[in-house]
């Protein structure tokens, strides 16, 4: 039987300050275990860059204590076992066997587990921040122990614990951040609407945002450009226009309609005396973000969307074809080039479009002496750009290939904002 201390003595008190210690440390450990081990390094990592001033403190001196994380969890549980363990011995050295019993269980239970539990629970982070140096030394402390059973864990449950969330979880995640969820959020709607179209937008592919040709508006290579047909230009607003050859199926080439500005509807222009632009050529099945990456290039705002009959691997094939935009292929991704460039290049290649050109109402000959700028956009070669459109051949269509739809820059954007966009001259249905 152990013996047992009068009270007021000196070492009493050398024993209950021993149990208020093991039980206070006790707690620290089982509260660090509860409120370290709850974060993980992709949190701290979000907090130590872009969370309030002092959550990047105390991020940054909590991140070198988690790193390993399995070695801290042991460190924490070995220390708490010790000290949980040692508790009865000096209690009962204060008082009998049954009553060092029922004060260690009751003082384990309250002051070592539930309220360091619940306080570590809420302010996890400013609490491993300020004992962040008292754990390392008991890392070091612990290392003989705690780093083989560590190594143990690493080599059955693996080193990485990042949890990171997948796409639908993530947008859930989103949404329930919305002021609209009811749960103290504060994105909007149109927030949360906007970062959902945009982890959606991988999935979805031409296919999904296309207009389909058969309600495309185009306009025939050998149309004149006269009266009416100018006004029907004007009424649908569409800044780039659709060339179409025998079919309206077989889309060649693009106009841009501000091109037309200076064209007299009188004079009944021959379309294809004006400016004709290649149109890049996509299959169905490529993703928006792929066709959203080549519009920001300033090649084309606007592409065919093509069904190849040959299967899957021509239209893989077109997919790393689309890329290669400087071997002067219909299927290549074009650059943009002033009106100049156009007509200098275009009359220099053919002597029947200089002649037609000198008929012109001066169409573009406030073009001709304007220097082009200087950027690596409007460096590359130009022969890639210009549809040559000669009397005997035109551009037709292959015949393993069916034009679908045409895809436009709105296309795209309207699939990330999930809303339609209408412009001034769209009719919205009431």
């Amino acid at each position: 039987m152990a013996v047992q201390y009068e009270c007021c003595a000196t070492k009493f008190w050398i024993y209950v300050g021993i149990c208020l210690f093991l039980v206070l440390f006790a707690g620290l450990m089982s509260g660090l275990t509860l409120g370290l081990m709850s974060l993980s390094l992709v949190d701290l990592e979000v907090l130590r860059k872009s969370g309030k001033p002092q959550d990047r403190k105390y991020a940054a001196k909590i991140m070198p204590v988690v790193k390993k994380q399995h070695l801290l969890l042991c460190t924490l549980l070995i220390c708490n076992a010790l000290a949980m363990e040692a508790l009865p011995i000096f209690l009962d050295g204060l008082v009998s066997p049954w009553g060092a019993i029922l004060i260690s269980v009751t003082l384990i239970l309250l002051f070592g587990e539930i309220i360091p539990q619940s306080v570590c629970s809420r302010y996890g982070l400013a609490v491993g921040a300020t004992v962040a140096p008292v754990v390392r030394v008991l890392v070091w402390i612990c290392f003989p122990i705690a780093w083989p059973i560590s190594k143990l864990l690493d080599l059955l449950l693996g080193e990485g614990h990042d949890a990171l969330f997948r796409r639908a979880e993530l947008k859930t995640l989103v949404n329930l951040h919305g002021n609209e969820a009811g749960k103290g959020g504060e994105l909007t709607h149109d927030e949360t609407t906007i970062i959902a179209g945009a982890l959606e937008l991988t999935e979805k592919t031409a296919e999904d945002a296309m207009t389909p040709i058969s309600e495309t508006f185009a306009i025939d290579v050998n149309a004149k450009l006269d009266k009416s047909l100018m006004n029907l230009i004007l009424q649908k607003g569409h800044s780039r226009v659709p060339i179409y050859y025998e079919q309206p199926t077989n889309i060649i080439g693009l106009v841009l309609v501000k091109n037309l500005l200076s064209i007299h509807p009188g004079d009944e222009v021959p379309l294809k005396n004006v400016t004709i632009r290649k149109i890049p050529r996509v299959p169905v099945n490529m993703p928006l973000y792929d066709i959203l990456n080549e519009f920001q290039k300033g090649h084309s705002h606007m592409a065919v969307v093509v069904r190849y009959t040959g299967g899957k691997k021509q239209e893989q094939k077109m997919s790393k074809t689309i890329h290669e935009h400087d071997n002067g292929k219909d299927v290549s991704v074009i650059v943009d080039k002033s009106p100049s460039q156009a007509v200098r290049e275009k009359s220099f290649s053919n002597r029947r479009s200089l002649n037609k050109l000198k008929s012109f109402p001066a169409t573009h000959a406030s073009d001709l002496n304007r220097e082009a700028p200087k950027t690596k956009r409007w460096s590359r070669v130009l022969s890639g750009d210009i549809l040559e459109i000669a009397d005997d051949s035109l551009p037709k269509l292959a015949e393993d290939e069916e034009i679908v739809g045409i895809i436009t820059m709105e296309d795209v954007i309207e699939e990330l904002l999930q809303e339609e966009i209408f412009d001034e001259t769209d009719i919205q249905d009431s």
